[in-house]
């Protein structure tokens, strides 16, 4: 996908806002709040500057040939630093279970907490690697750009893609909210309000909910310029999960004390502390992910001291099913086309597993006879058309692997995919 367009073309804020009117005339609207944080009188008026240095991305040529160099603008950092990315292997392996294609990053944070990975349906993959975020072509992992904070004493700590366009949702270590246009480059706000790390972004349409980890969850309006709409307050735990259901009516939130809650989609409350479900588990809830094609069955992985894969019905908050994985679930998310759940896990294995729903049946763990994940899968994404996925671990390799094949598809991929 070619990102280069015209200076005349350029986005600006005024004509995003005009696009997401445009896309949302049919729907209701939200009521916003008047409030005016401390935080946006602070820093009203401030502007993103331009990138200061080009990191170089190698990826493997066909046939064998040398790595080529290719050109990213990583700003943010005066002084040269290691964030790369470099092609270890693009040859397709014979062995089903080999991925197709493997990256080296250098720089990336070995964080349990943070959500640093998103795949969006112009098949276009975000990573952050410290104070920047890359952006890679879904197909064959090229790098088409890269974004970046001002500052190498501060890093991104979660990001997400809008549903619908190139506008990716960036959160940051030092508690702001940036939005941008991938297509331009260009920051097209800040949102403050948080006072430390946000480590969990999720859309529901033009509302951005953001997760710290003091505990709250913000609503941004991003159409109006008084963004902050409505604050949930979760007991001033850490916010690891945030993700709200494909039919937007519910948002799920987990928190490092093991607390998972169920808000309904009021946006527009002005504060909000009492959620309409709280389910308690063992360990911290930082993988979580709604059912594509039941809209009230979430699923959620427990963490180091837990380990335990469990799929709810949120109505009556009841487990439909669990099973033990003996390792901490750092990530887990729903495949539609086989009806299976798949997590990333950390020690003993570090591997990807596939679970057959409603049963929780392992049927498949993805590591390869020749390679394996040497530190726990921190995250994974799936593609927009569900056939590939990618795996970030904490030993710096990234991995595109082809899902595997079932017969028919069970679930209208169009329909059931969320972004997520």
């Amino acid at each position: 996908m070619d990102l280069k367009v015209a200076a005349s073309e350029r986005t600006t804020y005024a004509r995003f806002k005009s696009s997401m009117k445009k896309q949302l005339v049919a729907r209701g609207p939200v009521a916003s709040s008047p409030i005016v944080t401390r935080w946006q009188q602070l820093h009203a008026g401030g502007r993103a500057e331009e990138p200061s240095r080009t990191c170089r991305a190698h990826h493997s040529a066909p046939g064998g040939a040398q790595p080529a160099d290719t050109p990213w603008e990583t700003p943010g950092c005066q002084e040269r630093t290691q964030n790369e990315f470099r092609a270890v292997t693009t040859v397709k392996s014979p062995m089903p279970l080999e991925p197709e294609v493997r990256l080296h990053i250098a720089g990336l944070r070995d964080d349990y907490y943070l959500n640093i990975l998103d795949w969006n349906l112009e098949n276009l993959i975000a990573v952050a690697v410290g104070p920047a975020a890359h952006i890679l072509n879904g197909r064959t992992l090229q790098g088409i750009e890269s974004i970046g904070l001002n500052s190498c004493s501060k890093y991104i700590s979660s990001l997400a893609w809008i549903k619908e366009g190139t506008c990716l949702a960036v959160g940051t270590s030092d508690g702001e909210v940036q939005l941008w246009d991938i297509e331009t480059k260009k920051r097209l706000r800040n949102m403050f309000g948080h006072l430390s790390v946000v480590g969990a972004l999720s859309w529901n349409h033009y509302i951005l909910s953001s997760g710290s980890r003091l505990g709250s969850i913000h609503h941004h309006d991003v159409r109006v310029a008084q963004h902050h709409i409505g604050t949930l307050c979760q007991n001033k735990q850490s916010i690891c999960s945030l993700k709200w259901s494909l039919t937007d009516q519910l948002l799920a939130s987990g928190s490092n004390d093991g607390t998972l809650n169920i808000w309904p989609s009021d946006p527009g409350v002005k504060v909000q502390s009492q959620p309409l479900k709280t389910i308690p588990h063992s360990s911290a809830v930082k993988a979580t992910n709604w059912c594509p094609w039941q809209s009230k069955v979430l699923a959620t992985g427990g963490g180091m001291k837990d380990g335990i894969l469990r799929v709810w019905d949120i109505n009556r908050e009841k487990i439909i099913q669990s099973a033990a994985t003996d390792s901490q679930i750092c990530s887990l998310l729903w495949l539609p086309k086989t009806s299976e759940l798949m997590t990333g896990q950390g020690l003993p294995g570090n591997q990807m597993k596939m679970w057959e729903y409603p049963m929780l049946v392992n049927s498949l763990e993805l590591y390869g006879k020749y390679f394996s994940h040497k530190g726990r899968v921190l995250h994974i994404a799936l593609s927009p058309d569900q056939s590939r996925l990618f795996s970030v671990a904490a030993d710096g390799i990234a991995c595109l692997w082809k899902c595997h094949e079932s017969g028919k598809s069970k679930h209208n991929s169009k329909f059931f995919y969320n972004g997520y």
